[in-house]
């Protein structure tokens, strides 16, 4: 029996061992890529793509991540395959020009075998059909079998970045369900039997515009494990979504629809994984900042959340049980990826206003099918045309099945080969056009602003200037016209004061202002060198060629110059007093606040928090100024400036220099002087993953907004505890201890009652020749007093098995058993026997031979797996 992984240990154990291989650890890049010929991220390499090509030099040599990624261009198989998805994590570990194919082939099957402990005769091994390399390499230096070993042609095992460019071999690693059936050629296609689980690429090839390879002068490896695909494996489910991963989601659905998803049909089942899959994506896209809208990535999302609803609609969930589901895959992901919980509030309104919204389209629906229902040429040929059912699965969210219900009820049918149609049609434009979803006919923004000059950006020296409206766009697309009040808007200008987000700064708000005009800007976004200003005409109408006075909003900008600079001394302080080698691992900032991300392989202790503090505030008060130069990026690395990996730089950069203190460089914007920063204070430092750690702080008049609220807390503490603010802490602590003495007293009673409980079903043991058999269920009991009442039952049974199980929570099962001697030696295995029960509980666990437990997720299923389980133990033990 393979070992059970959550999810999360997975992913852990994953990240750890290529550290351990001298690999450093990178959090996941966002879903938004900077990369602007795709509009998501859709595989791990996404991110280095950049270094894979030549045009950006690595930081690091070794890099290890666990990346997330989204993909939508199969959406349709979403809950009708195994491990189809559109959200899912990438673990991968890349070099970049250091280490090749003998160490990533040794490494992965070292992984695959030692870590995560995966027999050896549950694998095969493909390899490209001419890379005799690979093949030598697993057979002879990994002792793989030659019959175990696969060759592929190009299509199935040949990595390529285009037409030309680097290029090179693959090597797969597969997962063999039975490995019990021996035949002389493996069919690795056969994806009931054999699951890939780990890629290798081998780029070692240049490919020319002839088509002839040459050898790499620096040799790249990227490799791609699925973690859903690995936790399917060692979790020991039939598929992805039955992991902990996603199960829990499915679970939090079916339970607001009063389902039984263990006995639900496969369409009802179908329809709940594709709400635990969405939902995971959606949350995800949410908290990297994608909003709804009808372009790009702010439709995928939105055609992502109308999915959920829809097929929550065909199950019958009650209005509003977006926000539950997503609180649930919220809980799951915001340990792993923080912003998802620091973003819990956000992402479930804006769930539950598109699930309004929607829900209102499915009304304008339900009367445009009326309508069709009506025609004349409807009722004649007795079939809805295809196209149109397509329209209104597509545009309106109806499902087939409930424009074919609908329509048998009037004696109507639908034309299904027209529906596929459509489909597939839609389906291949989305494929062609690498992710992107184009929801009109007309031009889209991305269109629109590569054919607009850059935007000549003055906010550094400006804060409001005279400028050109040079595009438009609006939800309905490209806007020729004018835009009136109370409609949202995309501008593009020719010259503006507001910075759009980049490096960690968060965009400028403001106004665009005219005679009789007012437009709220609320966020700007680089699209290439296009600012694109997003927000609502408020008062009169916009259109190209209008001549407006762009006016940012200084506090808000100001707030967020203070937290940049302060961003910039944290860095440094940090590279003083804890680490030099401290390197920048992602940032926010914002009015409100700063967040830091950086390396370091562990916690700061108080004390070197404390320090850190410490040293800003000192920097603040000896007021440096602040310079700001633009130079060659040779000359910044030659004057030591600072630069943070994953960013672009051209050959001219922006150096922010505290002299003395600081040097990096940065586009941002910054106060003239520390001082006017006035008190910086230290909020949190935590841990975001494995060497990566988080200091969010405050800075300027955010540290009074601080202060202010946690003065309100403190007093609101004082009144509750009727103490002062100096005697809350004692207060706490006494509180604490009381109920730390009675809980001792409740589990002191539950163990009693466990046990009183336990010695009542002695009198249902049976006999087994000289053994004593008992196996029962006893209520609401948890693990700990479960396994002393077990071990108090054997105690006085003597020789025999005791096996209990019990159900402490509606979603939790807790089983023991221990076997005394006897049994043992008769060929019976507590952690195996467990195993097998925790398995048809949707868990698993195990231990030693005469003593193991196990949990699961599902307590219907626990009668059934006890009484499979007493059967076994009677017929091993003797008893037909």
């Amino acid at each position: 029996m393979l070992p059970f992984l959550s999810g999360d240990q997975i992913r852990q154990r994953f990240l750890d061992f290529f550290i351990q291989k001298g690999h450093q650890l990178l959090p996941s890049a966002s879903l938004v890529p900077e990369d602007p010929t795709v509009l998501l991220t859709i595989a791990g390499m996404l991110p280095f793509k950049p270094i894979f090509l030549g045009q950006r030099p690595a930081a690091y040599p070794r890099v290890t991540t666990a990346q997330r990624c989204l993909r939508t261009n199969d959406i349709e198989n979403v809950g009708r395959t195994a491990r189809h998805h559109t959200f899912f994590e990438m673990l991968g570990n890349f070099s970049f020009g250091d280490y090749f194919k003998k160490e990533a082939i040794r490494w992965a099957w070292e992984l695959v075998t030692e870590v995560y402990q995966v027999p050896a005769e549950c694998l095969a091994v493909s390899v490209f059909r001419e890379d005799d390399e690979a093949y030598h390499l697993w057979r002879d230096e990994v002792g793989v079998p030659a019959a175990r070993i696969q060759r592929l042609g190009e299509e199935d095992n040949f990595w390529a970045a285009g037409p030309t460019g680097p290029c090179g071999p693959c090597s797969e690693i597969y997962f063999d369900f039975h490995p019990e059936r021996r035949t002389k050629k493996l069919d690795l296609g056969d994806d009931r039997r054999f699951l890939e689980i780990y890629n290798l690429v081998f780029m070692e090839l240049n490919r020319d515009g002839t088509g002839h390879c040459t050898p790499l002068a620096a040799r790249n490896i990227d490799t791609g494990m699925g973690l859903e695909r690995m936790a399917q494996v060692l979790q020991g489910v039939p598929n992805n979504y039955e992991t902990d991963l996603i199960f829990p989601i499915i679970q939090r659905a079916a339970g607001l629809g009063k389902l039984d998803y263990a006995q639900a049909d496969a369409s009802t089942q179908t329809a709940l994984k594709v709400i635990g899959d969405h939902t995971r994506a959606v949350v995800q896209l949410l908290a990297d900042g994608v909003r709804v809208s009808n372009l790009g990535r702010g439709y995928i999302l939105r055609r992502l959340i109308r999915r959920v609803v829809r097929y929550g609609r065909l199950l019958g969930l009650p209005v509003g049980f977006t926000g539950p589901v997503a609180e649930t895959a919220i809980d799951l992901a915001k340990a792993v990826y923080p912003p998802v919980g620091e973003q819990a509030a956000l992402i479930q309104q804006e769930l539950l206003q598109e699930e309004e919204r929607f829900l209102k389209t499915l009304e304008r629906g339900e009367k445009l099918l009326v309508e069709i229902l009506g025609r004349p040429a409807t009722q004649a040929t007795q079939v809805i045309p295809g196209n149109e059912a397509f329209v209104l699965y597509d545009t309106y969210g109806f499902p087939l099945e409930l424009t074919e219900e609908v329509a048998a009820e009037q004696g109507l049918t639908v034309d299904r080969a027209g529906f596929e149609a459509a489909m597939a049609e839609q389906v291949k434009r989305s494929q062609a056009a690498h992710e992107t979803v184009d929801v009109t006919a007309q031009q889209s923004l991305e269109q629109l602003v590569v054919q607009l000059p850059a935007t000549q950006f003055v906010g550094y020296d400006q804060t409001q200037v005279t400028a050109e409206v040079l595009g438009l766009f609006t939800a309905a697309g490209l806007d020729d016209g004018q835009v009136t009040a109370g409609r949202p808007v995309q501008v593009m200008l020719d010259q503006t004061p507001f910075y759009a987000e980049s490096g960690g700064q968060v965009g400028d708000q403001g106004y665009l202002l005219g005679p009789d005009l007012v437009v709220r800007i609320t966020d700007v976004q680089k699209h290439g060198e296009v600012f694109v200003h997003i927000g609502q005409v408020e008062r009169g109408s916009l259109g190209v060629g209008d001549r407006v006075t762009a006016q940012i909003d200084r506090v808000s900008r100001r707030r967020a110059a203070v937290h940049h600079t302060a961003t910039h001394l944290l860095q440094a302080a940090l590279r003083k007093l804890v680490d030099e080698q401290i390197g920048q691992a992602g940032s926010l900032v914002a009015g409100h606040r700063l967040r830091f991300d950086f390396t370091y392989a562990q916690a700061l202790t108080p004390d070197q928090v404390q320090q850190v503090e410490a040293q800003i505030n000192a920097w603040i008060a000896e007021a440096h100024s602040t310079e700001v130069a633009v130079m060659s990026l040779t000359e910044a690395k030659r004057q030591g400036a600072v630069a943070m990996f994953g960013e672009k730089y051209g050959d001219q950069v922006r150096v922010v220099d505290v002299p003395g203190v600081s040097m990096e460089l940065c586009g941002g914007t910054h106060i003239s002087n520390t001082a006017e920063i006035g008190l910086f204070k230290i909020l949190s430092e935590t841990g975001v993953a494995s060497g990566i750690r988080r200091i969010e702080a405050v800075a300027g008049p955010a540290v009074l907004d601080y202060l202010n609220q946690r003065d309100g807390v403190v007093r609101d503490l004082g009144d509750l505890l009727k103490a002062k603010p100096e005697d809350i802490p004692d207060r706490v602590r006494s509180l604490q201890g009381e109920v730390k003495t009675l809980q001792k007293e409740v589990d002191q009673l539950q163990a009693q009652l466990a046990r009183q409980q336990a010695l009542a079903l002695l009198s249902q043991a049976e006999t087994v020749g000289t053994l004593q058999v008992l196996v029962a269920q006893l209520g609401q009991v948890e693990p700990e007093a479960l396994k002393t009442a077990a071990q108090d039952l054997l105690q006085k049974l003597g020789a025999g098995a005791v096996i209990l199980g019990s159900a402490p929570a509606t979603d939790r099962v807790a089983l023991v058993a221990t076997f005394s001697p006897e049994v043992v030696a008769a060929g019976l295995q507590a952690g195996r026997v467990i195993g097998e029960i925790a398995k048809q509980c949707g868990g698993g666990g195990g231990g030693r031979p005469n003593l193991a437990q196990a949990g699961g997720r599902d307590p219907s299923q626990l009668p059934q797996a006890l009484a499979a389980a007493r059967q076994t133990l009677l017929e091993q033990l003797g008893v037909s």
